[in-house]
């Protein structure tokens, strides 16, 4: 049985502590990211609105509670828009997290070693954010801005820091004239 404090609770990974441990070569076993798709919707359409996901604070955040922002974003679009969107998760969650399991309680002394060899073992991965980076972006027609807020306020509420919404109007590129007239 595991003390309380020593759980699997997302708060212990959630602050930025030390120096970044992504050597995947020398971590041997540790989960792939559950999050595969990054880009969802419409990639060649052209959008009037952009609005964004920013993070407010610095934090780490889990490979499954990015997948779950994915989710919920892209469920309320889908069902909505149909595929007339374009959403994308920025940040890829690179950390790997470790965990020295201690286990507390009757004959607990023939299992656990304490503090010898507690490099940890993975447990998952992290993204690390910082302040006012941008997590997801969702692109759309004029007519649905109210669904891209909606549906960046359902991801923002899966992720364990507070979150802005921030929508701005997509100029045209001049590439794409440059494009037809050459």
């Amino acid at each position: 049985m595991l003390k309380k404090g020593n759980c699997l609770h997302a708060k212990n990974y959630r602050a930025v502590k030390g120096q970044a441990y992504t050597r995947k070569k020398f971590a041997k076993g540790f989960p792939p990211p559950k999050i595969t798709k990054f880009t969802m919707g419409d990639t060649k359409a052209n959008f009037e609105i952009e609005a964004k996901l920013i993070a407010l604070k610095r934090a780490q955040i889990r490979h499954s509670a990015l997948e779950a922002a994915r989710i919920a974003a892209n469920r309320v679009l889908t069902d909505k828009l149909a595929s007339d969107y374009f959403m994308q998760i920025h940040p890829y969650p690179h950390i790997i997290l470790r965990e020295n399991k201690m286990i507390f309680g009757a004959h607990a002394d023939r299992l656990q070693q304490g503090m010898r060899n507690s490099f940890g073992k993975a447990i998952g991965t992290a993204a690390r954010i910082k302040a006012n980076q941008t997590i997801i972006t969702v692109k759309v027609k004029a007519n649905a801005v109210d669904t891209a807020k909606e549906s960046l306020k359902r991801g923002g509420a899966k992720l364990p820091i507070p979150c802005k919404i921030a929508i701005a109007k997509i100029q045209p590129s001049d590439t794409t004239e440059k494009r037809k007239t050459t």
